[in-house]
């Protein structure tokens, strides 16, 4: 469950994550092992993502690194493929990967809301900066210029006019989960369990409490009927012809005749 729609009087889990970051899988898992606490989603931009946090609208968030690490606690969870997005019948399109020195000569757009920690941008600088990702987007549809953004990005923003191309010694952008580090409460441990694949009854995090056990009641034998008892062995009677053949060893005397 997800949405806003949840009583306030009840626990609730809100977590946030930016542009580019699918959280489904670790919804789902959550659903499943905390069904009675819901899970809010709040979608904010990079840059809002830990005013966010720190402002106590999330309870945690996937964020994009560097994290402040003064207040805020982070667990970093994997870096991305950083990619060129430019139209289908640029030369670009034409080849496997490129490197930052083949975008030396085209005009490469620098949205403000840019994830990449760039020394210098790549390429030649466009007359001004678009405002997001998605202004850019537009910008390369046009034909002004080219735009390098982590891979997820470029998959959020795909157009069909437009395809991407890696850039292999482009700076990564790297994902990790972050929340206030004064609020580490039971349910965000319960998220980072989840998120570090811990099972349900890890000794971190917290675990379901055990069922109870029913008392185990002892079987009751009944009682033996006379007579069904197994039989004990019997020492023979001194004198029989059984006792005297198993003492001497001889074979069995024949029956007398009567006279």
């Amino acid at each position: 469950m997800t949405g806003s729609e949840a009583p306030s009087s009840l626990p609730s889990f809100r977590l946030a994550y930016v542009p580019g970051v699918t959280p489904a899988k670790w919804v789902r898992i959550w659903n499943e092992r905390l069904p009675d606490i819901p899970l809010t989603l709040l979608q904010v931009s990079a840059a809002e993502a830990f005013g966010v946090l720190r402002d106590g609208g999330a309870d945690a968030g996937f964020v994009r690194l560097p994290v402040d690490g003064t207040d805020l606690s982070a667990i970093p969870l994997y870096a991305e493929t950083t990619v060129v997005v430019v139209p289908k019948d640029h030369v670009v399109a034409a080849v496997e990967e490129v490197t930052t020195e083949d975008l030396a000569d085209e005009v490469v757009l620098h949205p403000l809301d840019d994830t990449l920690d760039w020394e210098r941008p790549p390429g030649e600088p466009a007359f001004e900066r678009p405002a997001t990702t998605a202004d850019a987007i537009e910008l390369v549809a046009a034909g002004i210029g080219l735009l390098v953004v982590p891979q997820s990005l470029a998959r959020l923003h795909h157009r069909k006019d437009l395809t991407y191309r890696p850039v292999t010694d482009a700076p990564e952008s790297r994902v990790a989960l972050s929340w206030p580090q004064d609020a580490t409460t039971d349910m965000v441990e319960d998220f980072i369990g989840i998120v570090r694949g811990r099972t349900v009854n890890s000794s971190r995090g917290r675990a379901k409490p055990p069922e109870e056990k029913k008392p185990q009641q002892k079987a009751q034998r009944e009682p033996k009927r006379p007579g069904t008892g197994k039989p004990t062995a019997r020492t023979p009677r001194a004198g029989s012809s059984g006792g005297r053949n198993a003492k001497s060893g001889g074979r069995p005397g024949k029956p007398r005749r009567r006279s």
